[in-house]
């Protein structure tokens, strides 16, 4: 992995949950910068990489599919939906909590969230039949990651945690996807003969992954079940910066 891919996948989401100390994001906006991560994730699923994976001689990719799926919904009771921009109890990110001792579990949510890290980082580590792809997956990933980091810093903080201490969990956050490049690199390599399928199965599984996630953030319900025009707006320029990107690549 070279010191560009580390550096872009390393300081946005850094200078992400840093942003906390200094600005005060509002939970809606929060939201409408999720809906665009998660509707440029969806679209370059489908436009992109489905057709990537599915170029592959093997017959088991859709079960590696289902399983980044099945991973997921595992995750998702350690993260508590942080990865969602869900955080968990706290009903304003703008605001402290009530009770500063109330049970909150810091090392499930970390380990959950950098696992998901990790595997959305494997993908990174091999060169796709089309090289711009791998730009706009690099992309998609640092969209998706920097409101996470936004989310856990606020928490960490509202839950009275340190801020010594919240910035160290945000490093190690932000670690968690290089490092799953570098680790997916290196198998790859060992597996010689069988690297290209482990890329494969990888990829597949990572598919998995931004299905749940980016479902999940476009069709959960609002309050209501209300129309909401800005985040159907901000879903169509996810789409629309995807399906841009494509015209451009091709």
């Amino acid at each position: 992995m070279n010191i560009i891919v580390f550096s872009a996948l390393f300081f946005p989401v850094l200078l992400g949950g840093l942003s906390v100390f200094l600005f005060k994001t509002g939970e809606k906006s929060l939201k409408l910068i999720l809906a665009f991560g998660g509707a440029f994730l969806l679209s370059l699923t489908f436009v992109e990489i489905i057709p990537e994976i599915y170029s592959s001689e093997s017959t088991l990719i859709g079960l590696f599919v289902l399983l980044g799926f099945f991973i997921q919904l595992l995750l998702d009771f350690l993260t508590k939906g942080v990865e969602h921009g869900h955080h968990s109890h706290h009903e304003k990110l703008d605001q402290p909590c009530r009770e500063k001792h109330e049970h909150f579990s810091f090392w499930g949510i970390m380990i959950g969230i950098c696992i998901h890290s990790f595997l959305e980082g494997m993908p990174l580590s091999s060169n796709f039949q089309n090289e711009l792809i791998k730009s706009t997956l690099l992309t998609g990933i640092i969209i998706h990651n920097i409101p996470i980091s936004i989310v856990l810093v606020s928490l960490f903080l509202h839950t009275g945690l340190p801020k010594l201490k919240a910035i160290i969990l945000l490093i190690i956050f932000a670690l968690a996807s290089p490092l799953g490049t570098i680790t997916s690199y290196y198998v790859g390599e060992g597996l010689i003969s069988q690297y290209a399928h482990f890329f494969d199965y990888v990829l597949a599984m990572v598919v998995g992954i931004f299905l749940h996630i980016s479902t999940t953030i476009l069709f959960e319900s609002d309050e209501n079940h209300r129309f909401n025009f800005k985040k159907f707006f901000v879903i169509v320029l996810g789409f629309g910066a995807t399906i841009l990107l494509s015209i451009v690549l091709h």
